[in-house]
Formats: C-alpha cells, sequence, structure tokens
C-alpha cells in the first residue's frame, strides 16, 4: 500500500496501472504496449528517437524469441542506456538508477551500493546490469514475462522508513524523466543519505502552480545558510525552503538566486520568519528543530 494520497505523492498513475504481463495469447496490440512499457521503465520515461530503438530485440520479442526479461535485459544493455546513464553520469549516479530501472526501488544501503561498485570495478557494464537481472528479487517480482515497475514506494515488510523516503526522492511522478536529471542535474540524488542512512522530506512533485509544492534540493558547501537572530529563547529550528518564485508570474523564477535554502531560526521568530518566507514566494519543505 502507499503511504499517503498517491494523488498528492506523484503516484497515483503506478497506482492505477496493473502489472503488464506477457501472456501465449498475446495480440500484437498487447506485444506493442508492452514494448512501450519496458522503454519507459528502462530508459526512465526517456524521450526514444527511432534511431536508438532496439530493432533486432524487438523483433526477436514479437516472435517470441525472447522473454519479458530478455528484452528488458537487452535494452539495459544497449547503446541507448548506456549514452544516457552509464557515460555521462557518475558511478553512483548509475547505480541508483539501475536500482530504480530494474528493480523498482533504491539501494537499501551502503553495501548494496558498494557491491555493484565493485561489479563494475571487477567485472564490467554488462555484469552490472545482469546483476540485477539475473538476481533472485528480480526473478520473484517479476518472472520472466511481467515487466518490472516501480515498488520502492510502497510500505512493506521489512522495508525501512528510510529506503521508502528515498524512493520518492528519485520518483518525481509520471511526467518525470531520468535522462533530464533531477534539481541535482546528473549528481547522485541519494549518495550522502544511504551512506549515512538518513530519510529525506517526501515533498509532492513540481506542479503548475506555486501552491503544488518543489522538490528540495540540499544547497551545496558554498551554499550560504542564514542564521536569523539569536538562541536566546531556547530550541532553534532548521527551516528548508523550496522554490522561490514570483506570484506575477506561475512558475518565474524570483529575484533570489537559489531556489533552496535554510534558514536556522529560534522559537521566538518562527511564526515572523514562516510568514516572511511565504510572503516572498516560497514553499517550506520542513520544520525541523535542531
Amino acid at each position: 500500500m502507499v503511504f499517503g494520497p498517491a494523488s498528492q505523492l506523484g503516484v497515483s498513475l503506478f497506482e492505477e496501472t496493473p502489472p503488464l504481463e506477457r501472456f501465449p495469447n498475446s495480440s500484437s496490440e498487447d506485444l506493442d504496449v508492452i514494448i512501450r512499457a519496458v522503454y519507459r521503465q528502462v530508459l526512465g520515461n526517456a524521450y526514444v528517437m527511432e534511431s536508438e530503438q532496439a530493432v533486432v530485440p524487438e523483433s526477436q520479442f514479437k516472435s517470441g524469441e525472447l522473454s519479458v526479461r530478455e528484452f528488458v535485459r537487452a535494452l539495459a544493455k544497449s547503446a541507448a542506456y548506456s549514452s544516457r546513464f552509464f557515460e555521462t553520469s557518475p558511478r553512483y549516479r548509475f547505480i541508483e538508477l539501475n536500482f530504480k530501472h530494474l528493480l523498482g526501488r533504491t539501494p537499501e544501503g551502503l553495501e548494496e551500493m558498494r557491491s555493484h561498485s565493485t561489479i563494475l570495478d571487477t567485472k564490467g557494464y554488462e555484469a552490472e546490469i545482469d546483476s540485477y537481472i539475473d538476481s533472485d528479487e528480480y526473478q520473484n517480482a517479476y518472472g520472466e514475462n511481467i515487466v518490472p515497475y516501480y515498488r520502492g514506494y510502497k510500505t512493506a515488510p521489512e522495508r525501512t522508513m528510510v529506503e521508502f523516503t528515498h524512493m520518492f526522492a528519485m520518483l518525481r511522478g509520471a511526467s518525470s524523466s531520468d535522462f533530464k536529471g533531477s534539481l541535482a542535474g546528473k549528481s547522485a540524488v541519494l549518495n550522502k543519505y544511504v551512506i549515512q542512512e538518513i530519510p529525506v522530506p517526501i515533498i509532492p512533485p513540481s506542479g503548475g502552480s506555486v501552491g503544488d509544492g518543489w522538490a528540495f534540493q540540499e544547497p551545496d558547501r558554498t551554499a550560504s545558510t542564514s542564521l536569523v537572530g539569536g538562541g536566546e529563547q531556547g530550541k532553534v529550528y532548521r527551516i528548508e525552503v523550496t522554490g522561490y518564485r514570483t506570484k506575477a508570474k506561475v512558475n518565474q523564477i524570483s529575484k533570489f538566486r537559489r531556489s533552496n535554502q535554510v534558514y536556522f531560526v529560534p522559537f521566538s521568530r518562527l511564526s515572523e520568519k514562516y510568514q516572511s518566507i511565504h510572503r516572498q514566494g516560497g514553499i517550506i519543505s520542513s520544520i525541523t528543530p535542531v
């Protein structure tokens, strides 16, 4: 089950679409639907040009020579996948995307990331792809003829809240594209959060109006944070703010140079700062005591 309203979390389409499976009596139209679904899943919803289509594996799949699992393997080893996610991305970005595309979840922790990094070092790119598709987990979840789908956002026994929140950092709604990257660009989204096993705020995907919410991106080390007032009144609170935009036009970025900022505010000035942020067009993603 989904923890919270699927529509607000950006996963309603995934919830409303049942898994696709190839059957012995699947029609030509059914196979075309499955092929499109495999492209969408494996290539992270990226646009695929005609010249990038896996023509031979498609033909073999339609003729029954390849199962869904083997078609997934062929596409994940294709130049279209390699050029998008391997050749142009840092190692841990590539690995976290492999988990997302091929197993439908995020890495469980640092050791899992390290093991796949070792496979890349010692056995190479194709062995890394095989390590997901040949795993017992893949077989148990999808078998030979189910198209892989996103599972990591669902609550389940033995799944920690950390993993649950990490999936939402990677899954920014049904219209997002992994090829274009996240707010972090081509950098790994989960790197330090996986290493330190830190949960992240669950923020609705970016929308068409100011109130729809934006994903928060941690400022880099060169970005300044602000301490508002002193801490003489006791607790200090950390406020994460996203998507500063003007109120004049939808989605127009305001005069603020950075759209993600962090403030440290004493309790006595919390209400004042809260109102100030909203007047300036910011979206508060979280308020936590320091």
